[in-house]
């Protein structure tokens, strides 16, 4: 058996940070067991679905890296077929038609509510003769579920959860007017698109025993199903947009790596011993459904920074100029060709304090900003006390330099300190004022091989007015 499992959100928002959980441990599985992962965008809510949400879940998932197999699977479009599936239920007798109006329903459920029983369709229409039908009434189809004994669901994550029957009623399946309603929409195209293996969030644990039996109406094989716990705020309520609930594009913007965003994502629920850098690939490797706890997981801000921190550091320099040059040029104009030369050399050094790609790229803002350099205001402050005069005096010495390199350099700088009865905490800062415009950088010696000598001195210059 090929092991299918699908993604199936609905566009009524942006991917948000539980749904990328959710498409991350599908994709996961997929390829681990070597199936497919199919993705099924949920827009029969015609009233809330929107194209800019279509777009963004598309777009969140390619951030993601989570490329789904096939193509995406619009569950409006396939509304006849969902139909043909009904009058397949009416004529096995699976299903009947209900011609309870709206108002008859709201007094059953008043009803039902002032006798402190559960609230549920009362089986009117169940056995009784269409030709007691009322003219001109459009019926809703019901499903004729089983109403003795259990439904049982053994679920990879859950266990053996089970339901009397009796406690469940014959659902909606089309409405009045013809259109379906989702339980059938999900269910038939699960069906249609050979789904195995139903991984989602345990919100959905409960639609799960009506589906089944839907299923089995349908006489379809019937697939396993996974309910994953959602995800928690660190106060342990439901997680929300104060917890950091936002869409995938937010942490996009925010400077996150999908790589990151993956290993911190598999780790909510999930692990693999003491494993906390688990690249893709021992991710496929390890990743089983079954091993994910019942336990919500609690999404923690300052992890995924430390996490997207050590990514940012394995990544190849090259590849962090690309990424962060868009949002340069963004605040200061084009990167020249030796100004991105500059970025690369410095990278090493800037990667390793940064966070986020925003870090990485306020914090490389100086490697590209165009001479006269603006200083802020400790760095304007840096040449006062003699800095001044002192970087005029050292700039002969830099100039004469014959090896321009960061080992060089600082044994240079020890020397001249030593010599002229100087400490380096004198010496440094207004360099690094006049280099970089703040007193905030990599390590001086680093930025002054990155900047390349003739940058370096033309920088000093521009404070010393040499």
């Amino acid at each position: 058996m090929t092991v299918v499992t699908r993604f199936a959100p609905s566009p009524t928002g942006f991917l948000h940070i539980g749904g990328a959980r959710t498409a991350l441990f599908n994709w996961l599985y997929a390829k681990h067991t070597g199936g497919k992962y199919l993705l099924r965008i949920e827009d029969t809510d015609r009233a809330r679905s929107t194209q800019p949400a279509i777009d963004a879940i598309i777009d969140g998932l390619t951030w993601m890296g989570l490329q789904w197999d096939g193509d995406v699977v619009f569950q409006f479009a396939r509304a006849d077929r969902h139909r043909a599936a009904v009058e397949k239920l009416l004529a096995s007798g699976n299903a009947y038609r209900c011609y309870a109006s709206p108002e008859e329903l709201t007094a059953m459920r008043e009803e039902q509510k002032a006798k402190g029983l559960s609230i549920r369709y009362d089986g009117r229409w169940r056995d009784r003769d269409p030709s007691e039908a009322p003219a001109g009434v459009k019926p809703a189809i019901r499903l004729r579920a089983p109403t003795e004994g259990e439904t049982v669901i053994n679920d990879l994550v859950q266990g053996t959860v089970t339901v009397a029957n009796a406690q469940l009623d014959d659902m909606v399946l089309l409405r009045g007017d013809g259109t379906p309603t989702y339980m059938l929409s999900v269910v038939v195209d699960d069906i249609d698109m050979n789904v195995t293996h139903v991984i989602r969030g345990d919100d959905h644990l409960n639609n799960a025993f009506r589906q089944l039996q839907l299923i089995r109406a349908l006489g379809a094989p019937e697939p396993t199903y996974a309910h994953v716990p959602l995800i928690h705020g660190q106060d342990g309520a439901k997680l929300s947009k104060r917890h950091g609930a936002l869409g995938v594009e937010a942490y996009r913007d925010m400077g996150f790596l999908p790589e990151a965003m993956r290993n911190y994502l598999l780790r909510l629920g999930w692990g693999h011993g003491d494993e906390e850098i688990i690249p893709d690939a021992k991710a496929v490797e390890w990743f089983d459904i079954k091993d994910v706890g019942r336990a919500p997981s609690r999404f923690d801000m300052d992890k995924l920074s430390h996490l997207n921190a050590y990514y940012l550091k394995e990544t190849d320099d090259r590849a962090l100029v690309d990424k962060i040059v868009p949002d340069l040029e963004s605040k200061a104009g084009p990167v020249s060709d030796a100004a991105r030369l500059r970025l690369t050399r410095g990278m090493h050094g800037l990667k390793q304090r940064a966070k986020t790609l925003k870090d990485l790229a306020e914090g490389a803002a100086f490697y590209v900003a165009a001479r006269p350099l603006t200083l802020d205001d400790k760095a304007k402050a840096a040449p006062g006390d003699g800095g001044k005069e002192n970087l005029a005096k050292i700039l002969p010495h830099l100039e004469s330099a014959t090896v321009w390199s960061a080992e060089h350099l600082e044994n240079w700088a020890k020397a001249h300190a030593e010599t002229h009865g100087l400490k380096l905490g004198k010496l440094l800062p207004p360099i690094r004022a006049a280099v970089c415009g703040t007193l905030t950088s990599p390590a001086i010696f680093e930025v002054l091989e990155a900047l390349g000598k003739d940058e370096s001195l033309a920088r000093i210059r521009d404070v010393t007015g040499a």
